[in-house]
């Protein structure tokens, strides 16, 4: 057994190396199958009526003890 990489042979490089591989290949898999599919009825689309909807004026909201100040 290699305890050290810099004193392993070429063989648990080669070990090291395929590893490596095997572990990438599986997790670009599992990310590849948990991306959303565009076709679900759980992707957020925009209204098609054409309405739209405006914000208000943005306010800062703060307390200090009992008294509050807009």
């Amino acid at each position: 057994m290699n305890y050290s990489i810099l004193t392993a042979d070429r063989n648990t490089h080669l070990k090291v190396v395929t590893l490596a591989l095997i572990a990438s290949t599986v997790i670009a898999i599992i990310g590849w199958h948990a991306r959303p599919d565009n076709n679900s009825g759980n992707v957020a689309r925009s209204a098609s009526n054409g309405s739209v909807v405006k914000a208000g004026k943005a306010i800062q909201i703060t307390t200090r003890g009992d008294s509050e100040v807009r």
